[in-house]
């Protein structure tokens, strides 16, 4: 029966075929539709028992599969475009800042190289300004004293043995280089005391008030008791027996000290 189902039909033949013919004709190509069908689906259901057993698969896959693959096939692609795409500007962006770095760097050198010299340039002042120091320092340390004369810190004194007036020493000191004496110090002053004996200093009475021969005025005083008002005329003298400055009249005769 399967065979006659299955026969090519011969269409050679013309063959007329009554009503009820045709109705059995139609109703057996509906059953071999069935039959057909029938048979598809015992293959479908035969073939996912296979592939759930692990054996082989004879069916294709799916539309629904196929659509789904494409889909996660395009999705990738995309994915790795966009990942070539992140790394491209990555890799750009890393360019710039490193090409940004290195300036930086080199603006950090030229800035070093200019504070370098700079230093080199005060270290080289600073050396230059020490000698001169040292220079004038031994320029004043060592500077020849002159016979007669005695030196304290940097000034050189003299103390004559011949009376002169208050004039004609100053005039005697100016010939050396010097003017009477000037005690601004009271180190000074006990310098000047232990020299002895009253001699003219650079002291002045000019209007009624004491200065120096040079016009400076008075720092420190050292008088003796009633000597510190001038008179017209008067000129200072030290010192007396308890170390003391005195006045004297200009036209008197009396040692004196120079100091330079």
């Amino acid at each position: 029966m399967s065979s006659d189902i299955y026969a090519e039909p011969d269409l050679s033949k013309k063959v007329r075929y009554s009503r009820k013919e045709q109705e059995d004709r139609a109703e057996w190509e509906q059953r071999e539709v069935d039959i057909y069908e029938n048979t598809d689906e015992i293959r479908d259901s035969y073939d996912h028992f296979k592939s759930e057993e692990g054996g082989p698969q004879t069916q294709s896959p799916p539309s629904v599969q196929k659509g789904s693959f494409r889909c996660a096939t395009l999705a990738l692609r995309v994915l790795c475009l966009l990942m070539l795409a992140g790394i491209i500007i990555l890799s750009i962006c890393y360019a710039l800042n490193k090409s940004q770095l290195q300036d930086e760097l080199q603006d950090t050198k030229t800035n070093l190289t200019q504070l370098q010299s700079s230093y080199d340039k005060l270290s080289k002042n600073h050396s230059q300004l020490q000698e001169e120091v040292k220079k004038l320092k031994e320029k004043i340390e060592g500077k020849w004293c002159p016979e007669e004369w005695t030196r304290f810190g940097s000034k050189f004194y003299f103390k004559s043995t011949e009376r002169k007036t208050w004039s004609n020493s100053q005039k005697h000191c100016k010939t050396r280089g010097a003017d009477l004496v000037m005690i601004n110090s009271k180190e000074e002053q006990e310098f000047i005391r232990n020299m002895r004996g009253g001699s003219w200093i650079g002291l002045t009475g000019w209007n009624y008030e004491w200065e120096w021969v040079d016009g400076s005025a008075l720092t420190q005083t050292f008088w003796a008791e009633g000597h510190g008002n001038p008179s017209s005329g008067s000129r200072g003298v030290c010192c007396d027996d308890s170390g003391r400055w005195t006045g004297s009249h200009y036209s008197e005769s009396k040692t004196f000290i120079c100091e330079k």
